[in-house]
């Protein structure tokens, strides 16, 4: 028998066995199986009929796919498995989005908005459908790079996330949370009630959410005013008390969402509408005079009155949105057509300053001397408001059509072509603007990507290449307002060896400036902070915003190279690399922080006094002639079990067949509840096996005991039988009919094994006679021998149960530092670290200026721009306790002022993030009553209270810098208590 010694590694611990039992049944489900390291014979492989002994060549296993798994070129960057997503302690897919953001933020640095989101495997019309599903609904959750999302009809500008959900789920939740500042002066509370239902290819989901939160105001956190608004009389009210950092807030929502999918036609779709209102209330501080005594030389005083009617700004939103979606097999092909639209209505009230005949009024009366400078001033200066309203409608369709166009000797060619029409419309009125604005943009939009295989070593088509894979884009867009603007990219993926991925892409694409920034109505905001770097200060001065008409297309010019390697020395490990080249012409940006350079290069934005203090300033977008930018990212991340199994047993699940350990789970795969290491993980294209989710157990689990192995050659006997067939047959209608099946076949776990015979029927749902033939023929056709503690000649040493799995293509185990001991059985964790390095950041204002290098001082943003930043997630998982910690870190850098003034400097700042959770019913042994599935969750948000430094030459913090001001909360704690129904 010739066999690999990754091979002979499994089939000596029994393995072999539980991949057989998958191998048809899975191999029947999919045209693009994925190889797995365990001997049993391939579906595709022909029986070897020359030997008297019924030996077989070697064995492959075509283990399928997990249903709504994706199958790219591309491995994917993060996998979780049930557990792990149980091990990040969320309530809701929402939270588990946001806390895995840093594995789904792209790395080309465009932005592009938030990741592309699959739901098994197919696009959906909005994220409000899922958002506030628990993640308990989640089977799997899979994290792509960029490259994947132009399959769906998007810019590889956005990373995938592909959301696996289980067949059978529902619930009932309650969530409650309260949340502040070590500090005090402020809090935030939420409460929801959602409840959602999956079963029979259907979905239905509801949920209502409502938050609030207080007004936080500067004196709550001591932060010092402007000079100019601070009044020169002692028991004039206090400015900090009425201006706020943080709003008093209110928000809800109601959502509901519905999905269906007929199995018959292989059509599904789904449709969702949201209803959500928020408002706000936020204060702009108090009317301020100066008045002079009479005579010549007469003293003068600031003064600060009104504090029965402080300044300040109210909103409200109302928003209503709907999506839906419809998917079907059109051919070879799948169709997919999504909407998205929304109608939103906003009022924001702004309070009036005291006009200035009011102000004059008493001026003159201070002059006459009927107004003492230090007499009463009114209370009540309420002068009515100016009132902003706007309306904006919002509506998107996307269609896509993808599927096999050809096949060639590396494998099929995939094409996918899309078809998109956006229309948006904004209406807006500013009382405080002579114009009103009525904005329309209609974008019309079609592409085509093409995936082609070049080499395959899968295929054997010139595999001593390894496997090339050519991928093409080319799309246009039409704008009613701006024109027609175009995009292409090409690159190439190549796995020359599995568990090693590189990739090349280059992207060229023009971009419109967003319709708001191109028409929103000029408006005048008075005495707002501004920090003036040409002399060091921070003003209070008049600011106008508004859009500016004559912003031009952005062209960009990216390359982007990626490594991705599964790390053969370190379980559960993987290390990627990503280099990334930015060059863009005529880019539209906010405008930036005022420096001399961008003073000269903006003539008229920034209006001084004779005293040279800024008091005008134009904040409308701005654009530039040319921006460089270079950076590369690392990230490395591990996962796996700290401790051996308990004495006697192979793994978490006992000692059942189909249960726990390495043989139980493969046995189960792809149950829902099976572990990451049982489920088959995309590429198919000769990729090695994808990694494994942040907090699951090491791929593979653990060896199978004896008792297992001995239960599991009694199931072999009684298939091998004369009447085997007939034993499947009934062993399958008793499992589902829910019997007890304990009796009459000891040690059979139905739960685990009711997928796999799933796996078995044809499409009238009966058990194909066919399917169990071939089934029983491949587990009867194995040595039994490999079962046990035999091996075949030159066969690897057998893994301990407990011990690491063995390494890819064989040879030493893997090393995990944490495998050991037994102090800590049955927990788990995982660890992600990403850290960037800019290597170039230029911006060239105009064509012939000096480029600004805003590594080098020369930022335009209020922070400048930091060499290196970093990002850690960790956790660690077991027992019903979780603990969960992420730090950001951000390098230091400077603001270089003009030449005599201060410059600014930015130290460097870390921050770290603490979340701690338990499951009650678990922790105490009482799962029932009020404990079962009750989760109480603590977090510490900036857990040792970091503050960024900021000081200028002096030594000295500008009020704009102040700590608070950058985090008005600190240290910020929180309580969520969540319970299932």
């Amino acid at each position: 028998m010739t066999l690999s010694p990754f091979s002979r590694a499994f089939l000596r611990t029994g393995t072999c066995l539980a991949g057989a039992v998958l191998a048809f049944p899975l191999a029947a489900e999919t045209a693009q199986p994925q190889p797995e390291p365990v001997a049993a014979q391939s579906e595709d492989a022909e029986p070897d009929s020359a030997s008297d002994t019924g030996a077989v060549t070697e064995i492959i296993v075509r283990s399928g796919r997990v249903r709504g798994q994706l199958f790219v070129e591309q491995a994917p960057l993060l996998q979780l498995d049930e557990a792990a997503i149980a091990a990040e302690g969320v309530t809701s897919i929402t939270d588990l989005i946001a806390q895995i953001s840093a594995r789904t933020g792209s790395a080309r640095g465009r932005g592009g908005g938030g990741p592309v989101i699959l739901v098994n495997g197919i696009r959906i019309g909005s994220f409000r459908e899922f958002a506030n599903y628990p993640p308990e609904a989640l089977l799997r959750v899979e994290v792509f790079p960029e490259e994947v999302a132009q399959r769906f009809g998007f810019s590889p500008d956005r990373r995938v996330i592909n959301l696996i959900l289980k067949d059978n789920y529902s619930n009932r939740q309650a969530d409650l949370e309260f949340e502040m500042p070590s500090r005090g002066g402020y809090y935030r509370t939420e409460q929801q009630l959602g409840i959602l239902k999956i079963a029979n290819g259907g979905r239905i989901n509801a949920n209502i959410e409502v938050s609030d939160t207080n007004l936080l105001t500067e004196d709550e956190r001591d932060v010092p005013q402007t000079p100019g608004s601070v009044s020169d009389i002692a028991g004039d009210p206090d400015q900090a008390r009425f201006r706020s950092l943080l709003a008093d807030t209110f928000g809800l929502e109601a959502n509901v969402s519905w999905a269906k999918a007929f199995t018959d036609s292989g059509t599904s779709v789904s449709a969702n509408l949201n209803y959500a209102r928020d408002e706000s209330r936020s204060l702009d501080g108090l009317n301020t005079i100066v008045l002079t005594a009479p005579g010549q030389g007469g003293a003068s005083a600031l003064r600060t009155f009104g504090e029965d009617t402080p300044l300040a700004r109210r909103s409200s939103t109302d928003t209503i949105s709907a999506a839906g979606s419809l998917t079907r097999p059109l051919g070879a092909f799948r169709l997919t057509s999504t909407f998205d639209g929304s109608f939103a209505g906003s009022e924001t009230e702004i309070d009036r300053r005291l006009s200035e005949p009011q102000l004059q009024a008493l001026r003159d009366a201070a002059l006459a001397g009927t107004l003492a400078i230090n007499g009463d001033l009114p209370g009540n200066t309420a002068a009515g408001f100016d009132t902003a309203r706007s309306r904006s409608i919002v509506a998107g369709s996307l269609t896509t059509l993808e599927g096999g166009l050809a096949e060639l000797p590396a494998g099929e060619v995939r094409a996918t072509f899309d078809v998109g029409l956006n229309w948006q419309r904004i209406e807006s009125a500013d009382t405080r603007s002579l114009t009103e604005a009525n904005l329309t943009r209609r974008t019309l939009s079609t592409g085509a990507n093409l995936v082609v295989p070049l080499t395959s070593r899968r295929d054997e088509f010139l595999d001593a290449l390894g496997d090339f894979t050519l991928n093409l884009q080319a799309g246009v867009e039409d704008l009613s307002d701006f024109g027609v603007l175009g995009d292409w990219n090409a690159g190439i993926t190549w796995k020359p060896v599995d568990g090693l991925d590189l990739s090349a892409t280059y992207i060229w694409r023009e971009v419109a400036p967003g319709l708001s920034a191109l028409g929103n109505p000029q408006i005048t905001n008075f005495n707002v902070p501004v920090f003036d770097l040409v002399r060091g200060e921070t003003v209070l001065a008049t600011v106008l915003t508004g859009g500016n008409p004559d912003l031009p297309a952005e062209t960009q010019r990216d390359w982007k190279f990626s490594a991705n390697w599964e790390l053969p020395f370190w379980e559960n490990s993987r290390f990627q690399v990503d280099y990334i080249r930015n060059r863009s012409d005529n880019v539209v940006s906010a405008f930036p922080q005022i420096a001399p350079g961008i003073e000269a290069a903006f003539p008229g934005r920034v209006t001084r006094d004779v005293d040279g203090r800024i008091v005008r300033v134009d904040r409308r977008s701005v654009s530039f002639a040319e921006t460089k930018a270079d950076r590369i990212q690392f990230t490395l991340s591990t996962n796996g079990s700290i401790g051996a199994p308990p004495e006697g047993q192979g793994g978490p699940g006992g000692g059942r067949f189909g249960g726990g350990g390495r043989f139980g789970a493969m046995a189960a795969a792809p149950a829902p509840a099976a572990a990451a290491s049982a489920q088959p993980a995309p590429p198919t294209t000769g990729a090695a096996p994808a990694p494994q989710a942040a907090g699951a157990p090491p791929a593979g689990g653990f060896a199978p005991t004896q008792a297992q192995r001995d239960q599991f050659m009694a199931f072999r006997t009684r298939l091998c039988a004369d009447d085997g067939q007939a034993f499947l047959e009934k062993l399958a209608a008793a499992i589902d009919s829910g019997a007890d099946i304990s009796a009459e076949y000891p040690g059979v776990d139905p739960a685990r094994l009711a997928p796999m015979l799933s796996r078995l029927r044809g499409e009238d749902g009966k058990l194909d006679p066919a399917r169990l033939a071939t089934f029983r023929t491949r587990i009867c056709a194995i040595d039994p021998a490999m079962m046990g503690g035999g091996s075949a000649p030159g066969a690897a040493p057998a893994q301990a149960a407990g011990g690491a799995p063995a390494a890819a293509g064989g040879g030493a185990p893997a090393f995990n530092p944490l495998a050991g001991g037994r102090q800590m059985q049955g927990w788990r964790y995982f660890a992600n670290l990403t850290h960037t390095i800019e290597l170039a950041n230029e911006i060239l204002i105009a064509p012939g200026l000096d480029p600004l290098d805003q590594l080098d001082g020369e930022a335009t943003g209020a922070f400048g721009q930091p060499r290196h930043s970093s990002r850690l997630e960790a956790g660690l998982f077991g027992k019903g306790v979780g603990f969960r910690l992420s730090g950001i870190y951000t390098g230091e850098t400077r603001l270089d002022g003009a030449a005599g003034a201060t410059d600014l400097f930015f130290d460097d700042i870390v921050t770290f993030n603490l979340r701690v959770f338990a499951n009650m019913g678990e922790v105490t042994g009482k799962n029932e009553g009020l404990f079962k599935d009750l989760r109480v969750s603590l977090v510490a948000d900036n857990l040792f209270d970091a503050q960024r430094r900021v000081r200028d030459s002096n030594g000295v913090t500008p009020i704009n810098y102040n700590a608070f001001v950058i985090d008005p909360l600190g240290l910020y704690l929180g309580l969520d208590l969540r319970k299932l129904f």
